[in-house]
């Protein structure tokens, strides 16, 4: 019989599991070399038990990595026998169809030993900011997104494979970055064995089995709890997604069917793949849609396998969410963040207090400058920029956030002493929220320049953009209105915002991330808040009377109550509450 738990210890234990990864979290950040790493937190820990069935994860982590390794670990660690292997061994591999999509994230994945067997496994994926290759979206193959690497041992029973570690120094830009970030992993993934253990030992434990049983069955549970309150039935929805120009549009459909406690996503339908960067393995499809359907029905518990036990996916191979070996896979999040989205549209009818409208963080902005100072000497910075949040029927969207993929901001500061680059100008942008009941969130405007003074870096300066809203912007839920779209200049003129761009001293670089759109009539949305948002630049005056039909007077700044009765009366009349379905 196994060892049984009562409800407080059961809880106690269950919080101490997830602290034990957000101490890992927290080693990452006081160790890792890369900005992209300490700063926009782009990374993610989870430990398994020794079946290789998630236990726990940070509280900080990436959607599309966690998601996706919760499929991808558990066949990794089942690749070997567990009598092979040895305490001191850790893993390494980047391979894009067995985790998290691309080839920057790399995954380091040790055995925890406990009394002399394996009890857990503990895994962490950062992603590095340079993997070598040709850094741009429209890559062809993964053979031009950088270094692949099999899954292979990075230490042998403690003994590091310096083969492994030169064979990486020598295909990367920055080395002592990329390899200071991988033995961040490797001190990550020791911090979670060392408290693993000493919750084992504290506990008077023998392993995690009865343990992870008893926390992944109800999981399992409260997940199929939440899904039975949706009634049975089919639920479609499909997305137009931009691709780069003079290639057509990528459509992926969704058909999602919940039958009792179960919900099955079906992609058939779906474009094939392209032939450019924008392609998402099956892992990273599932990490997106996985994500939407948490949101949705049981956002308070923790992640673990038994959330996803209830959700299946089909998705065709050879598509564009279930593309082939050797696919270039290097801006997968294009096309890929687009799937929680989707199935929020699919699913707003039956569930309409659970959706957001479309985000201008939906693909995030990832912004990749490298180059050489005027020393010589390389430099490499990933930036990650966030958009508007579309707005839900109880709050308007947050301003330039990172949805869905989580992540934070890189600071001006920190990018600035990074890199022989200016930030002239950071600012959320006016009127760029979609309007509504509910508004969406502002995007952002950040203007970059190359010094042309003594400090100019040596020409050219590199810049590869993976992004997107630049022609659909974000769309308005429920008659909200769409949000402001992208855009991206080079010294006032529209640049390539899909391809490698190089630019020298004096040029300036203008990036705008799309707002969010709008939830609901907005000429239902409260007088007060509209008077609000004029008053802290959020929105123009024309656009508070164009909008939401509110008056404001030039003087005191607040609404002229008739006049803006009247006119929210004629403009109602006229409101369109039709649904879009593009992206």
């Amino acid at each position: 019989m196994g060892q049984k738990f009562d409800p407080i210890t059961l809880e106690i234990l269950w919080r101490r599991l997830i602290s034990v990864v957000d101490e890992a979290d927290g080693a990452v950040a006081r160790t890792a070399f890369s900005s992209l790493l300490r700063d926009a937190h782009d990374y993610t820990c989870m430990f398994t038990d020794k079946k290789g069935r998630e236990l726990a994860q940070g509280s900080f982590a990436t959607p599309g990595q966690s998601g996706a390794m919760a499929l991808g670990i558990k066949n990794l660690v089942n690749k070997l026998p567990l009598d092979e292997y040895k305490p001191g061994d850790a893993f390494i591999t980047n391979d894009p169809w067995a985790l998290a999509g691309h080839l920057n994230d790399i995954c380091v994945i040790s055995p925890i030993f406990y009394k002399d067997r394996v009890t857990a496994f503990t895994a962490c994926v950062f992603h590095h900011s340079d993997i070598g290759g040709r850094v741009s979206s429209d890559n062809h193959d993964v053979y031009e997104d950088g270094l692949f690497i099999p899954l292979v041992k990075l230490y042998d029973g403690g003994v590091l494979n310096e083969a492994v570690m030169e064979m990486i120094r020598w295909n990367v830009r920055t080395p002592d970055e990329v390899t200071g970030d991988i033995r961040s992993q490797v001190a990550a993934n020791h911090v979670c064995e060392e408290k693993i253990i000493q919750m084992l030992d504290e506990y008077k434990m023998d392993g995690l089995d009865d343990l992870a049983d008893e926390i992944i069955g109800r999981t399992e549970s409260s997940m199929r709890e939440a899904i039975q309150q949706v009634p049975d039935g089919i639920y479609k929805a499909e997305g137009i997604v931009e691709q780069m120009e003079g290639k057509g549009d990528v459509v992926i459909k969704a058909s999602i069917q919940v039958h009792g406690s179960d919900i099955t996503v079906d992609l058939d339908g779906s474009s094939p793949q392209v032939d450019w960067g924008g392609n998402v393995v099956y892992n990273f499809t599932y990490a997106y849609v996985f994500m939407a359907m948490k949101s949705m029905f049981d956002p308070e518990i923790p992640n673990n396998d038994g959330c996803t036990v209830p959700i299946a996916m089909k998705a065709p191979e050879g598509s564009v969410v279930h593309c082939k070996f050797p696919a270039a896979v290097a801006a997968r999040m294009q096309i890929g963040h687009f799937l929680t989205e989707i199935i929020y549209r699919a699913m707003a009818g039956v569930l309409p207090d659970r959706v957001i409208a479309g985000s201008g963080g939906t693909p995030a902005t990832m912004n990749v400058f490298y180059g050489r100072r005027n020393n010589g000497s390389p430099w490499h910075s990933v930036i990650i920029r966030g958009g508007g949040m579309g707005a839900s029927a109880t709050n308007d969207g947050y301003y330039d956030f990172i949805f869905p993929a989580n992540g934070a901001n890189t600071p001006v500061e920190i990018f600035e002493s990074d890199t022989p680059l200016i930030v002239e100008t950071r600012e959320i942008i006016t009127d760029s929220g979609g309007a509504g009941k509910m508004k969406g969130g502002l995007g952002r405007r950040v203007i970059f320049k190359a010094p042309d003074d003594k400090y100019a870096p040596l020409p050219p300066v590199n810049l590869g953009i993976q992004s997107g809203r630049y022609r659909y912007p974000p769309e308005g839920l429920f008659g909200g209105k769409d949000g402001l779209k992208a855009q991206f200049l080079i010294n006032g003129k529209p640049g390539n915002s899909y391809g490698l761009t190089q630019f020298g001293s004096g040029d300036e670089i203008i990036i705008d991330v799309a707002g969010g759109g709008g939830y609901g009539n907005p000429f239902e949305r409260d007088v007060e808040l509209v008077e609000s948002d004029v008053a802290n630049g959020y929105v123009s005056v024309e656009k508070a009377k164009e909008d939401y039909g509110v008056v404001i007077d030039l003087e005191t700044m607040k609404s002229e109550p008739e006049e803006t009765a009247k006119l929210r009366d004629s403009l109602n009349k006229g409101h369109d509450q039709g649904k879009s379905i593009s992206f």
